[in-house]
């Protein structure tokens, strides 16, 4: 079959999802705003949780203690009116205290039986704390879960309730005692997200919110029917011939080995992003064109999501790191000098830019 007849085959929204795709954009906003009551600051952060989300993916996010990961996913569960739980993950954590157990019950007749005991896995949205603190076994049962969207126990296979969502949290200085996920692991996260410090004007406006007898109180917008009605209008989203090409270019682009690549991939990239990274690419750009109430992408969208949707699929050349460059730099680098780009970055702060006789130069 050609690419055209697959093109055709694809469905798109009809005049009356376009209409509730519409009404459910303005619960998103409603969402975000009631968010900001509880979570001060990181815009982005939740943009793109939100955005991972839509796309019916997971996300991992990365950064230090205190920065609201943990209350940021379960304010988002509280909102959507999902079942929420949260897993701690530790050394001495086993898969059955993930996945649950199969134990010996009286049925009330006096006879005893193997009845399983479901475990936390069973949820709509998981939030699995310092994932990388776990044995790879354990970890394993929650790719597993995550991938599959089903549970392995006993011989039996138990599907997850969709919607389902992991979000996972890791926390970047501390090393020692860690089991780091390998990156066919990593490739199962659609989004990596990285949570940096607050703002000053934040921080001092979250200081008098949680130092108060001040408590946000969060009413449901979404119920769970209208979250998977959401989940399946976004999957519709309209995406032209011509950004899919450019959406496979700009991975095809992060491989050293790819004919074309440009120097900065071919200097300082060993592995660049598979074919999933594509499909987290195309998935991350129709959510946030729901998030800006679109039925269709434009290359924003696609410029929006390709740093989380990348970094964590791309190794370094150890002379890179040495060398201190950080993926996302060089993901922007290769995005501005791809061949037809659509990328314009933005313009650089005042005090950022060189003056004339700095930039005639080279300095």
């Amino acid at each position: 079959m050609t690419i055209e007849k697959e093109l055709e085959r694809q469905e798109r929204l009809t005049e009356a999802e376009r209409s509730r795709l519409q009404a459910l954009s303005s619960g998103l906003t409603r969402l975000r705003e009631s968010l900001r009551r509880r979570i001060v600051g990181q815009e982005e952060v939740i943009t793109q949780t939100l955005a991972a989300i839509l796309a019916e993916g997971h996300c991992l996010l990365v950064g230090l203690p205190g920065l609201a990961k943990t209350l940021l996913v379960s304010s988002i569960a509280e909102l959507l009116d999902l079942e929420f739980k949260r897993i701690q993950f530790t050394p001495d954590l086993m898969p059955s205290d993930i996945t649950g157990a199969s134990i010996i019950a009286d049925d009330g007749t006096g006879r005893r039986d193997f009845r399983f005991l479901k475990g936390p896995i069973f949820a709509n949205v998981i939030l699995a704390d310092e994932i990388n603190r776990t044995p790879p076994k354990t970890q394993a049962a929650l790719i597993e879960a995550m991938e599959e969207r089903q549970v392995s126990c006993a011989g039996r296979r138990l599907r997850l309730e969709r919607p389902f969502f992991v979000l996972a949290t890791q926390n970047p200085i501390e090393l020692q005692g860690t089991y780091p996920l390998p990156v066919s692991q990593l490739d199962r996260f659609s989004f990596k997200i990285t949570i940096y410090y607050p703002a000053g004007s934040d921080e001092f406006r979250m200081l008098v919110m949680t130092t108060s007898t001040y408590a946000a109180r969060l009413e449901k917008v979404f119920s769970r029917e209208e979250v998977v009605d959401l989940l399946d209008l976004t999957r519709k989203v309209e995406v032209e011939r011509q950004l899919l090409e450019y959406a496979s270019r700009i991975v095809r682009s992060t491989r050293p080995a790819s004919p074309g690549a440009p120097w900065s991939a071919r200097e300082y990239i060993a592995w660049g992003g598979g074919p999933r990274a594509v499909q987290a690419l195309l998935a991350g750009a129709r959510a946030f064109a729901v998030l800006e109430g679109r039925s269709a992408v434009t290359p924003e969208d696609i410029h929006r999501a390709v740093v989380p949707a990348l970094r964590h699929r791309i190794i370094l050349r150890y002379h890179a790191e040495a060398e201190g460059m950080r993926i996302d730099d060089i993901v922007l680098r290769i995005l501005e000098g791809l061949p037809g780009s659509l990328y314009r970055p933005p313009p650089a702060p005042a005090a950022a830019r060189k003056g004339l006789i700095a930039r005639l130069l080279g300095r």
